[in-house]
């Protein structure tokens, strides 16, 4: 039996089920083989059209009327039938109007998963419809020139998932607890790339959201006030610049925070040219401090100086079972060795890089500070439970590297495994690398360890000759 004729015999829900994964124009495109076809296509769940597909650069204006009427043929096709996920990605040429048009028109369906990629150098505002919608379980949107959100009046009592990037929120983020006080049963918050005026006096409420993504545009003001009211919240990432007070932080079910918090660079500069730590702006203590009960925590760079010139104390983490550290050559480590002695149940360290900044402030977790050979070290890690060491992203086998992977294994008794994530340009560099971690082994304070090199990607095998 032709392969057409056992799709053709499938039951057309299933055929209906096939097309809702194919792109709408190659979907539509099954409507030219039978009628049994054109009857299918009408009654597909899933339209996702993309005027990239259609753009031509050279000949803009043809492309972008073929692309509406296409869209205005399967809107009509379709008629009234039941609609799940409207997915419409666009740019400049295609008209707004129209846009409005099909918005309403999928509202009227009954859209559950709606995803607007509109990306305008001139502002287009949503119709209102959108925030009243009672059948929206999913909205994701994307505004390529950060539109005002203006919306008086938001009621979405079925919305789950609210995905937001390149928005300005104004009045103070009023605007902001407008939207989140319509979404009655919201789960998961993605807000990417919004306008830094939402923080000046900021407050996310919600006692549904499980998960929260933040990030802001990059900013030269410091925002005033900061509060989460999230007590159902398990999983955050969040990018700012480290607020002047947060007021109330409630994390009571987090267990896995991003934490990106980062210094004005300004005043980060003054910092080191000796103005002071008085001179720093924003502090953050009283946010790092909500963290203490979480079990998962990652920070960056960022944080790490955070922690050292904004915090007045590290927090205790009694139920911190793995902590991952991101490095950078400009920034030193000089808030690890209070987060290893505040983490008395530590099991797993990640390190995304090892190289750091070289200070005499990074304690006795490094090399950093310069010692007599022979001397001996009294290392914080020497009293560490941490049994399991990860080291992702190390780039290159330098010497410096070495000493340090040396200094853990020497200094940690209680160490299981030390797993390395490697990336190796070749099979040969792979070889040497293993061989280089082997010699390493003459000396550990812990005979239960074991070194795993796990290649992160493959290498193609060399070739021996047969006869060699």
């Amino acid at each position: 039996m032709d392969r057409r004729d056992i799709i053709s015999s499938l039951p057309e829900a299933i055929n209906c089920h096939i097309l809702s994964f194919l792109p709408t124009k190659e979907a539509a495109s099954t409507s030219f083989l039978s009628k049994k076809w054109r009857y299918l296509f009408a009654f597909v769940p899933n339209l996702d059209l993309d005027y990239s597909v259609y753009l031509n650069p050279m000949n803009k204006l043809d492309n972008s009327t073929s692309f509406m009427d296409f869209v205005d043929r399967v809107l009509a096709l379709q008629g009234n039938s039941p609609l799940h996920k409207f997915s419409l990605k666009v740019r400049d040429g295609v008209d707004p109007v129209r846009i409005t048009s099909w918005i309403h028109s999928v509202l009227e369906r009954g859209v559950s998963d709606l995803d607007l990629h509109l990306d305008f150098e001139s502002e287009y505002l949503l119709p209102s419809e959108v925030y009243l919608s009672k059948t929206l379980v999913s909205l994701k949107l994307y505004f390529g020139l950060y539109p005002t959100f203006d919306a008086e009046d938001v009621h979405l009592p079925k919305l789950k998932t609210l995905h937001i990037e390149s928005v300005h929120f104004e009045k103070h983020g009023m605007r902001l607890t407008k939207l989140l006080s319509g979404c009655h049963i919201l789960e998961d918050l993605v807000l990417n790339d919004i306008s830094w005026f939402i923080w000046d006096f900021a407050s996310v409420s919600s006692p549904t959201l499980k998960r929260v993504t933040f990030s802001w545009q990059e900013r030269d003001e410091f925002p005033k006030s900061v509060s989460f009211d999230t007590p159902n919240l398990v999983y955050l990432k969040f990018t700012d610049t480290v607020a002047g007070k947060y007021p109330k932080v409630n994390f009571d079910s987090l267990v896995e925070p991003h934490i990106d918090l980062c210094l004005l660079e300004p005043l980060l500069i003054d910092y080191h040219e000796g103005y002071g730590e008085n001179d720093m702006v924003g502090n953050a203590t009283d946010f790092l401090m909500r963290l203490c009960n979480v079990k998962t925590l990652y920070l960056s760079p960022n944080t790490l100086q955070v922690l050292t010139y904004s915090c007045d104390a590290i927090p205790l983490f009694n139920n911190l079972s793995q902590l991952t550290i991101e490095s950078d050559p400009t920034v030193g480590w000089q808030s690890l060795p209070g987060l290893l002695k505040n983490s008395p149940n530590l099991e797993t360290l990640i390190f995304k890089g090892l190289i750091h900044k070289a200070t005499d402030r990074c304690g006795d977790v490094c090399l950093c500070k310069p010692h007599e050979e022979g001397e001996e070290i009294r290392s914080c890690l020497s009293s560490s439970p941490v049994k399991v060491i990860k080291i992702r992203e190390f780039g290159a086998f330098s010497d410096d590297m070495e000493k340090q992977i040396k200094y853990f294994l020497e200094t940690m008794p209680n160490l299981e495994k030390m797993m390395f994530y490697y990336k190796p340009p070749s099979f040969e560099d792979f070889i040497e690398v293993a061989g280089g971690l082997k010699s390493l082994f003459s000396k550990v304070a812990s005979s239960k360890c074991v070194l795993r090199l796990i290649l992160s990607q493959r290498v193609p095998l060399p070739v021996r000759s047969l006869t060699s």
